[in-house]
Order: structure tokens, then C-alpha cells, then sequence
């Protein structure tokens, strides 16, 4: 049943209620157990702090003035004011109300009069971060799992030379879900028309392997007029891509000449931040016409040149419709979606199976602790 405009009665099922994999996928989240990118390095300088956020959990991350990272739990631990409402000072970020400083382990200093009682020994969760590429990431699952899961290899962004790069950052409307379906849905090009990232929608293979799903297309990569002009196409078409669902990232390899990195960030079940890495090998890019090799310094700033005129504005456009199908989720997701695409559909199938893993192991670990406890009663007995 439906009111007079058409609109769900009540709100989406939850996960264990969905009835669909399209409700299913929706009303999934993302592992907390991998690390997840939360911003450019750029963005956070010595002494300056951010708020992050995943599925709800508020982070604080800062930068100490020794220029080291650190993450906490985003609330004091007096009266629960966020931290990021406060300031770093030295290496420690400061609440605002009584000055309570907690450095990167979450272990609080309280600088004002104890009235006779002793330092408590007082403590928030800390949270694992690490910078690579130039990103910033954290770990919101279980600190153990930190050290023995890393963060991706991209070793064209490694080394004192790496290749010729763009980051594209955004915070999007929507379920994480519905990107991530997008880069790889490439039936989606009418969106795309007047920049052309892709010509062609011919899907070779769909292939899930363990935590991945593989999809291959013959496309041309890069097919706008401006990106065209510029790439060398003499040793390959650039028209054969290698996409993957790599759980929870995503990436692209056309050839092995231009490929791209995708670091989602689950902020709540309605928005969420994304961070492309866009990458290119140098010589990919030519003088129209001649045929001539440009030189590294110079690729590199036609990326970032690229970036503004053509990444941005592209990316813009998923990030506007996006925000409408989640518009339209929320009114009509009990309403039949009928869907081709085989990529979409993997797709869905691995963010449910995944949620669905993380879901089982969360409970085998409180029925473990909930044991734990039940044979500590029974040994004071």
C-alpha cells in the first residue's frame, strides 16, 4: 500500500527484514575490519584535527606537532563534548569545556584541581591510523586485526617516482552501495555524454572470485574529445579494462597505461565519502598531432590540470544522481526494480555475503565473551 503520492508507507527494511537482494544490498554496511581512507594528507597539517565518521561511530583524527597522525574516540570522556570542538596542543587533543587532553593511546590528563583525589587513570578507544599515497586512513574494527590486514598495494604510487596522479574527494548522498555499483555499471554512459569517459559497453566477463568481483570490458578509456587528443593510443587501444570490486575498494586497470583506486568511506547508511586515485603511466600522454613524449613534470601537472577540468566536473554528475536514486529508494523501495546488468548484480551479492560474514562473526564473538563470563561466575562458586 501506498499514500496518494505514491510513497512507502514506513522506511526501508532493515537488513535482517529485507526480502530482496536490492533491499538487502541497501540496508548492508561495510566491515569495519579493513582500512578505510578518510581524507587527503594534505588537508590535515601539524596541529590541526578533523572529524570522520563510520556507520555513525564519530573519530577524531589530528596531527600532533611532531607531525605524527593520531585517532580517538570522538568524545571526552567527562561529559562526552566532542574533542573536535577543541584544539591540539603539543600532541594531545584538548576538549574545550575543562581542558582534558588525550593523546594518541586515548589516555586522558585533566589539568585542573582533583580535590584531593589522585590522577584517575581515565581512557577513551584509540583508533589505529596510518597515511600512504598521500591519504589518510584508519582502522574502526578491531585494533588486533590492524597489523595482520594492510592497506592496499598500489605500487605505481610508490617509490620517489611515481606515476602521474590525481585525487578526486567527494561526500555523496546515498548508500555506499550505489557508488560502487556506478563505476562499474557502464550502462550508465547516457550520464556521462558530454565527457565521454568511455565509449563502448561491450562486457567480456563478470566473475566473482573470493572477495572480488572481476568484470572486463572492451571500452575506450578516456573517449572525450580533450582526453583523446592527448592519448597514445600506438601501443594499445586503451580500450580493454580490468575492473574489480576488491572488498570494500574499488579499481580499474585499462591496459596497464591508465588505471584508477576508489577508497569509500560508509559515514551513516545515507552518505558516505569517497576518494579516487586517478594514475597514469607518463608515457601515455602525447603532443597532438606530433606524437611526441611529454616529460614526467609536465604529465603530472596536466593530471592535476585534469582533475579540475574534466574529473570533478564528471564525478559531479554520479554525485547528482546518486543523491536522487537514494531520494528514490527511500520513497519507493518496495516497488519492483527490475535490473539487467550481471555487474550490478554480483555486485550486490558480495556487499551482502560480506556484511552477512561480518554480521555472524560479530555474534560468535559476544557468545564467546558471553561463555567467558558464565565460567567466571561458575569459577568463584
Amino acid at each position: 500500500m501506498h499514500d496518494l503520492s505514491g510513497h512507502a508507507p514506513s522506511p526501508p527494511p532493515s537488513f535482517e527484514h529485507a526480502k530482496n537482494r536490492r533491499q538487502k544490498a541497501r540496508a548492508a554496511g561495510l566491515d569495519p575490519n579493513y582500512w578505510y581512507a578518510v581524507t587527503q594528507s594534505s588537508k590535515l597539517r601539524a596541529g590541526e584535527h578533523t572529524e570522520v565518521k563510520f556507520l555513525g561511530r564519530s573519530i577524531a583524527v589530528f596531527r600532533g606537532q611532531d607531525g605524527r597522525l593520531r585517532a580517538v574516540e570522538n568524545r571526552c570522556a567527562h561529559r562526552h563534548v566532542a574533542l573536535t570542538a577543541g584544539e591540539v596542543v603539543g600532541c594531545k587533543l584538548v576538549c574545550p569545556y575543562h581542558g582534558w587532553a588525550y593523546d594518541g593511546d586515548g589516555n586522558a590528563e585533566i589539568p585542573h584541581d582533583l580535590f584531593g583525589h589522585k590522577q584517575p587513570n581515565i581512557r577513551i578507544e584509540s583508533v589505529p591510523v596510518r597515511e600512504r599515497y598521500g591519504l589518510v586512513f584508519v582502522f574502526p574494527g578491531d585494533p588486533a586485526l590492524a597489523t595482520t590486514r594492510d592497506i592496499p598495494s598500489i605500487p605505481e604510487l610508490e617509490g620517489p617516482r611515481p606515476w602521474p596522479h590525481a585525487f578526486v574527494q567527494f561526500d555523496c548522498p546515498g548508500h555506499h552501495s550505489m557508488l560502487l555499483e556506478n563505476v562499474s555499471d557502464f550502462t550508465h554512459g547516457f550520464l556521462h555524454r558530454k565527457y565521454q569517459p568511455f565509449s563502448g559497453t561491450d562486457l567480456l566477463r563478470c566473475e566473482t572470485v573470493g572477495e572480488r568481483v572481476e568484470v572486463e570490458y572492451r571500452s575506450r578509456i578516456a573517449a572525450g574529445r580533450l582526453q583523446d587528443w592527448f592519448i597514445d593510443r600506438s601501443e594499445s587501444g586503451c580500450d580493454h579494462m580490468l575492473a574489480c570490486y576488491d572488498y570494500p575498494y574499488h579499481w580499474s586497470n585499462t591496459d596497464d597505461r591508465i588505471k584508477h583506486f576508489l577508497f569509500t568511506l560508509p559515514w551513516d547508511e545515507g552518505h558516505n565519502r569517497h576518494i579516487f586515485i586517478f594514475y597514469l603511466r607518463p608515457d601515455v600522454i602525447r603532443v597532438p598531432m606530433l606524437g611526441w613524449k611529454l616529460p614526467y613534470w609536465l604529465v603530472s601537472r596536466m593530471m592535476r590540470a585534469q582533475r579540475v577540468l574534466t574529473l570533478q566536473p564528471l564525478l559531479g554528475q554520479d554525485v547528482w544522481v546518486i543523491e536522487r536514486e537514494q531520494k528514490g529508494w527511500s520513497q519507493f523501495w518496495d516497488r519492483p526494480a527490475p535490473e539487467l546488468s550481471p555487474v550490478v548484480k554480483a555486485f550486490q551479492d558480495l556487499t551482502i555475503r560480506k556484511w552477512q560474514e561480518y554480521l555472524d562473526g560479530r555474534g560468535r564473538t559476544a557468545e564467546a565473551a558471553c561463555g567467558n563470563v558464565v565460567s567466571a561466575k561458575e569459577l568463584v562458586r
